[in-house]
């Protein structure tokens, strides 16, 4: 390849007064149109309540107006106009299948100036903004795209050398990363003269800058006058872009041996230790990409090596090599998950970043492999970058949508048997598989399957769920065999108290333990009640779990009733059950039933129960006796 300057490619003269004024109205027009949305958004007006028009728009509103922010000055004005009308047709289409999954999911409400949280009642529904994960990938994908197209403009051809590439991918990420550090610094200035106003009890600027109105605007001014500063100093972006290339250069050799003794001492360890952390994938990917990273921090345009240490250049060269085996391992232990557990959402997402990986790891080792300075890395990395492209189109749209995948990975397992009604899933359905999940909840209601019933006991749980950390979500069926603990030993519970269908009662009336497998409970037999029939007196043994939240009482008399039902009879009084030798008290049987020593009162025919004062437990966590 021959050597040149990337600052030589042809490119559009910059009219400073022209394209900063062009700029910074576009920042104050992006600022007035997602306020607009914003606040449509908040009171659901028009277009709110259309989410296949209202997402398209807050997605158009967020990235477009960046976009020709950043090309003005640098292509003409056809080129600008078609690149933006491509870009507008193809974040509309994207945001309408964001909106067209999700349009049936009740969303958590908005919160309003008092911070209260107001909304739509559990069972409505209202328009979405864009997801987060649409948000942020897109956001990746276009600043691949843009600066591609850019380095084309650059050199005036569809794909440009590398060089060029290079040099405006590097530049363009340099200026985005100041424009969002001057963003903040402006914000801090607002924040001090605010701060400052107040001294002198004046607080019209903290009020204004709690204002949509006001913040909004405000932000995306700032960041449309950074992204101008950066771009009419273009040598102050390079110089700092050199000095950041050259630091991230010598963490190389220290990455390539940090990953390069992780893997050799796997033949050692094995690979048992990295599939027990069930995120091994993950670390082995962002370890992969560190490296991607680093590799091209050193070689930059790879059109010369003498300015590079030898050390440097070794680590590249190992580096690309260390690659291959990363990506075997994490492609590895996604296997094993999806094997075992199926396809869910974030494992389709691992998939495509594998995919990616592989190509960067193939064409890294096949580079890596032959002499010279990486010879092949450049058309690597422009090829990959178009695989990255491709990928993110293909997972945001019906072709690779990782919802669809999983549920129908889900449901095959669940039909397939693999994995028992009782431990499946449902939440997931309901609020991860997006209107797949929700179709494929209601097609499970009138399936024939072998646990129909407890099907469609889940599903009617799960529709009651206002969000998935609900704290009424369905949990596996207690086997009340296994979690009850009888006392004294060789004490067996009624047929009937076992037979009783718990989940159909009031989830707090009762302990945790009959209605949870994972929840145990000490039970004793007494006759509490003077009839000769014994009553179940259930004391739960999880009580000092500070995870498990309030999910009932800790302990409860139950008794059956005149039609043979059992229920709850009576509460306990806090027994301070913390204090030592509680536990030790119930596994040796030391509890028995007493006579009352108080009378009720028969006051005009109802009876009124007398409550002794407690004088306070002692200190074996009993109630103390009086005198």
């Amino acid at each position: 390849m021959q050597a040149r300057d990337p600052a030589d490619s042809p490119q559009l003269p910059l009219t400073l007064p022209r394209v900063g004024s062009r700029r910074i109205l576009l920042g104050l027009l992006q600022g007035l149109v997602l306020y607009l949305l914003y606040r449509a958004g908040e009171v659901q007006v028009w277009p709110a309540p259309h989410s296949l028009l209202f997402v398209p728009l807050v997605l158009v509103a967020l990235f477009l107006p960046m976009i020709l922010i950043s090309g003005l000055g640098h292509m003409n004005r056809r080129q600008l106009v078609r690149w933006g009308v491509l870009l507008a047709v193809l974040l509309a289409g994207l945001g309408c299948y964001d909106a067209w999954r999700t349009i049936d999911l009740p969303l958590p409400p908005l919160p309003d100036k008092s911070n209260l949280y107001t909304g739509p009642k559990p069972g409505q529904f209202r328009s979405a903004f864009p997801s987060w994960e649409l948000v942020w990938f897109t956001a990746a994908g276009l600043f691949i795209a843009h600066f591609l197209v850019m380095a084309g403009v650059r050199e005036r051809r569809r794909i440009a050398s590398y060089a060029v590439h290079f040099d405006t991918a590097w530049t363009l990420g340099v200026r985005l990363a100041f424009s969002g550090l001057f963003t903040g610094v402006s914000w801090l200035v607002l924040f001090l003269g605010a701060q400052l106003f107040e001294l002198v009890k004046l607080k019209f600027l903290t009020e204004m800058m709690r204002e949509e109105w006001f913040s909004i605007p405000v932000t995306t001014f700032a960041f449309a006058c950074a992204m101008h500063l950066t771009d009419v100093r273009p040598a102050i972006v390079r110089g700092i872009r050199g000095l950041l290339l050259a630091l991230m250069s010598w963490l190389l050799p220290v990455a390539v041996l940090l990953v390069g003794g992780f893997l050799a001492t796997l033949p050692f360890t094995g690979l048992a230790p990295l599939w027990s952390t069930r995120h091994a994938a993950s670390v082995l990917l962002c370890a992969a990409a560190v490296l991607v990273v680093l590799v091209n921090a050193a070689w930059q345009q790879g059109e010369t090596q003498s300015d590079t240490a030898r050390v440097v250049r070794l680590g590249a060269r190992i580096a690309a090599l260390l690659l291959a085996p990363l990506v075997l391992i994490a492609a590895y232990a996604l296997f094993l998950r999806v094997r075992d557990y199926g396809w869910t959402g974030d494992r389709v997402d691992a998939a495509a970043c594998l995919l990616v990986a592989g190509c960067y790891a193939a064409g890294y080792a096949y580079t890596g492999l032959r002499p010279g300075w990486l010879p092949a890395l450049a058309w690597v990395n422009i090829g990959a970058a178009f695989v990255v492209i491709g990928m993110l189109l293909a997972l945001f749209s019906p072709l690779l949508d990782p919802a669809r995948i999983s549920v129908g990975s889900q449901l095959a397992r669940l039909e397939s048997g693999k994995v028992k009604a009782d431990t499946f899933d449902f939440v997931f359905l309901r609020f991860d598989g997006e209107r797949f999940g929700r179709a494929a909840l209601a097609r499970l209601e009138h399936a024939s399957l072998p646990d129909a019933v407890l099907v469609r006991r889940q599903i009617a749980i799960v529709r009651k769920m206002d969000n998935r950390w609900d704290a009424n979500k369905p949990q596996p069926p207690a086997d009340l065999a296994r979690n009850l603990r009888v006392h004294p030993e060789g004490a067996h519970l009624p047929a009937a108290f076992l037979n009783t269908d718990w989940m159909t009662k009031e989830a707090h009336a009762y302990p945790a333990c009959l209605r949870r497998a994972d929840r145990v409970c000490d039970v004793f037999m007494l006759d509490v009640t003077g009839d000769g029939k014994p009553e179940v007196l259930l004391f739960e043994a999880n009580w000092a779990d500070p995870k498990r939240g309030y999910e009932g009482p800790d302990s409860l008399v139950l008794a059956e009733n005149a039609q043979g039902h059992w229920e709850a009879f009576a509460r306990l009084p806090d027994l301070h059950a913390g204090c030592k030798g509680w536990q030790d008290i119930l596994a040796a049987s030391k509890i028995g039933a007493l006579p009352s020593t108080l009378a009720d009162l028969d006051i005009d025919g109802k009876r009124v129960r007398l409550d002794p004062v407690d004088p306070g437990p002692g200190c074996d966590g009993m109630p103390r006796q009086r005198d």
